[in-house]
Parts: structure tokens; C-alpha cells; sequence
């Protein structure tokens, strides 16, 4: 198991990224910027009539799952966060500041390679304060039809994902993350989002895929995938379904010590089964918080407290 209990961590100076939403279309600019211990991952509206908003990237701030994750507070929001957030999740960034001056994070090129290149740049530094990790207890799941996720005990932090589409340039496809920040660089960072050519017309009308082209999507065609470079994996469609669920599990809040497993999952399902685990106080518990005992001699010293606790 990667040692995830050691000392918490942030970036050691700002880095700025631009680019443009994939379904809003609009241009965005954002700064990642270091933030003090116990801080989490916050996001940080900007240029809404002069009022910066909070935003922390949590599960219970999760406003909308269609497509993208989506999180809101004061009546503002951020969507497309599950790339950035795996970023993060990957490389063990456990507190900063995300502003943001749009409503939606800008796409890159569909996938995380951008996010973590720009995490490399800013390079990490360990705060004194010690990282704290959630460990399941027990089998969590929650089902839609024949779809499901679950979250079950495992002495590590895996991540097991199935999709399963009747389009036969899709079709069935399974992968297994064990995750580590050179496994992901490796086989996950740059897969990337994908869609429907056939769908195009009825999201445009929904007011998704506004920003959406050949540069940031795999465009999948009657009979073809419509890329000019073609896919970068054979299944490049199950390993970015891979990111997005390291990503919107990392909403958390804490990295976790269990075994993710979907079958016909998303962003939605992966929201649910974080609202269920955090739901059934038993099925989780807290490790690596410090709290003060004392010994025969009368000395207090810190001890890791492993009992359940709230996230």
C-alpha cells in the first residue's frame, strides 16, 4: 500500500493555466495557489460583480452530475472539476486554492495532462500538519439498474471501472488502477473525454458541448473515430472514466484506503456512493489523526486515532 499517512502537503507557488469550458464554451483562467494545513482543495470564484466566492471541492457541495461535476455555493458555481481534481488526487495535493474567473474549468486537451504538468511546474512542499486518510470498513454500494458503485475494504487505494456501450467502437471495456502518481501519469493522465457525433445537435440545445472540437474530445462517428490522430490507448474510453472517478472521489475531501469498483458508472453514480459511505458512520473510519495520551510516566505523546470518525 503507498503510504498515504505522512505529512500533508501543497504547492510551493502559483502556476496559471488558460483554456476554454468544453460545454459552456466560454474562456476561462485559472491560478492554483499554495493554501495553509487542513485547507482542503478550495475553489475560488472570481469576477462574479466583484464578489469572490468559496467554493470547497467536497462531495456536499456537488450542485449537478450531468456530464461533468459540478459544485456551487452563494449561488455560484464551477463545473468540469473532475480533471483538475484527479490531478490533484494523483500527484497527493491535499490543500490549495483554485481561483477561477468563469463558470466552468477550462478543458485542455479532454483529459489531465495539462493539470498535472502544471502541478509538476509548481512542485510540492510537506506542511508540518499530518495527512489524515479515510479507511472503508465495509461494503458501501449504490445501484441504478444494471448500473453500480461501491466502495469495499482493501489495504490500498484501487480503483476498478467498467463501461459497457452497445456502440461497437466502445463496446465493453475494464480497467484496474492501483493508484501512484507514476501509474497515472503513465496510463491515465491523458486519456480523454469522449462523445457522440450523433449527439451533438440535442447537447448544443441542452447547452453542453459548446466548447467541445477534435482538440479537447474523441469524436465518435457512425462507423469511425473522426480524430485525424486517432485514440492514444486501444481503450482510451474506460481509462478516462478511470480519471474522472479518481477525480470526483477525490471530493472526499481525504484520500481513501478501500477499493473503488463501477460497472456502467459516472459522475453521478460516483457522487452517490461518497453521499452513502459518508451517510453510515460504520462503514468508515479516520486514521492518522494525532490525539494526546498519556503514558505511565505522566509524558503526553501524540497517537494515530483509528477509531471511526466524521470526515
Amino acid at each position: 500500500m503507498r503510504n498515504l499517512l505522512g505529512k500533508q502537503t501543497t504547492l510551493s507557488r502559483r502556476v496559471t493555466l488558460t483554456g476554454v469550458g468544453v460545454h459552456s464554451g466560454k474562456p476561462a483562467t485559472i491560478i492554483l495557489s499554495p493554501a495553509e494545513a487542513d485547507r482542503g482543495i478550495v475553489f475560488v470564484r472570481t469576477g462574479t460583480d466583484g464578489a469572490e466566492v468559496e467554493i470547497p471541492a467536497r462531495y456536499d457541495t456537488v450542485v449537478a452530475t450531468e456530464l461533468c461535476t459540478v459544485i456551487g455555493a452563494e449561488g455560484h458555481s464551477v463545473a468540469t472539476i473532475e480533471h483538475l481534481m484527479a490531478a490533484f488526487a494523483a500527484q497527493g495535493v491535499d490543500n490549495a486554492i483554485v481561483e477561477i474567473d468563469g463558470p466552468e474549468m477550462p478543458i485542455m486537451d479532454g483529459c489531465a495532462a495539462a493539470f498535472l504538468a502544471a502541478l509538476q511546474e509548481a512542485r510540492l512542499v510537506a506542511l508540518k500538519a499530518p495527512r489524515k486518510a479515510i479507511r472503508i470498513l465495509k461494503p458501501v454500494r449504490v445501484e441504478q439498474g444494471d448500473a453500480y458503485a461501491e466502495l469495499l475494504p482493501y489495504d490500498g487505494t484501487r480503483y476498478d471501472v467498467t463501461i459497457d456501450f452497445q456502440d461497437p467502437l466502445i463496446g465493453r471495456q475494464s480497467y484496474v488502477l492501483d493508484l501512484a502518481a507514476a501509474t497515472f501519469r503513465r496510463e491515465i493522465a491523458r486519456a480523454r473525454t469522449f462523445g457522440f457525433m450523433r449527439d451533438v445537435e440535442k447537447l448544443w440545445t441542452m447547452g453542453f458541448a459548446l466548447g467541445s472540437s477534435l482538440e479537447n474530445s474523441v469524436a465518435i462517428g457512425d462507423d469511425r473515430i473522426l480524430n485525424p490522430e486517432g485514440l492514444r490507448f486501444s481503450d482510451e474510453f474506460v481509462r478516462h472514466k478511470t480519471l474522472d472517478a479518481v477525480g470526483d472521489l477525490a471530493l472526499a475531501g481525504r484520500p481513501f484506503i478501500g477499493h473503488f469498483r463501477s460497472y456502467k458508472g459516472g459522475h453521478r453514480m460516483n457522487w452517490l456512493v461518497l453521499k452513502a459511505l459518508f451517510a453510515d458512520e460504520t462503514a468508515y473510519e479516520v486514521v492518522g489523526e494525532q490525539r494526546t495520551v498519556e503514558t505511565a510516566g505522566g509524558l503526553s505523546v501524540a497517537a494515530p486515532a483509528l477509531g471511526p470518525a466524521k470526515a
